[in-house]
């Protein structure tokens, strides 16, 4: 290959790197798109490294606990291989805060402390919410398209593993308030919620998808 091919070559190379760059970049809600050049790596991306064939089970095992712990990230076969967990505060109208409208945020669950229901303890809703996304890439999406009834969810502390099973899937119009999300009494569950139907703008959706899921063994 000549000097003049290989700086022709050299060149396409580097506007595909750009576009892709600037398209990742803009999906989503997100109202000031940054790069995503710092959070490139998949601890960045709210999701774990991949682990050897001999490690991942032992990740996702069940395990028992004594008393209620601080979640650090979910795990759910199929959907995240172990998605952190952040917690901000609830808005001006007294809504459970929600990820970071960014890359890394669309691959993360907000955990509602406000609530004050933690994993491992004997009754209550643990609340979490997600993202759904534009382009239908982030956490919310996937758990519409792949967490269903009887599917196992794993919360994971500092040393703790907790194994929930997914005993209910609710689609709700986004205009109902839906209390049983909120539940302080009653047995221990996981509720986990995401906007999903049809995006009509900026953070508006048709509807919301939740999932009340029980410990199990």
């Amino acid at each position: 290959m000549n000097r003049s091919a290989k700086l022709a070559a050299a060149a396409a190379v580097a506007v595909l790197i750009v576009v892709g760059l600037v398209s990742l970049s803009r999906a989503g809600d997100d109202p000031a798109p940054r790069s995503i050049a710092p959070e490139a790596t998949p601890a960045a991306l709210g999701e774990t490294p991949t682990l050897s064939a001999k490690a991942q089970p032992e990740r996702s095992a069940c395990g028992k606990v004594r008393h209620g712990f601080v979640p650090r990230e979910i795990v759910i076969p199929g959907v995240t291989k172990g998605a952190s967990i952040v917690t901000p505060p609830r808005d001006a109208n007294n809504i459970p805060g929600t990820p970071p409208l960014t890359t890394a945020g669309k691959s993360m669950f907000a955990w509602d402390t406000v609530l004050g229901t933690r994993p491992g303890d004997k009754k209550g809703n643990v609340a979490i919410n997600a993202h759904a996304w534009p382009d239908h890439s982030a956490l919310g999406d996937r758990m519409v398209a792949s967490l269903h009834k009887g599917d196992r969810v794993v919360v994971v502390g500092d040393r703790q593993r907790l194994c929930y099973r997914v005993t209910e899937r609710v689609e709700v119009p986004a205009t109902a308030m839906m209390e049983r999300y909120y539940e302080t009494d009653g047995p221990p569950r996981l509720a986990i919620l995401t906007c999903s139907g049809t995006r009509l703008g900026p953070g508006v959706w048709t509807k919301r998808t939740v999932w009340f899921a029980s410990p199990a063994a």
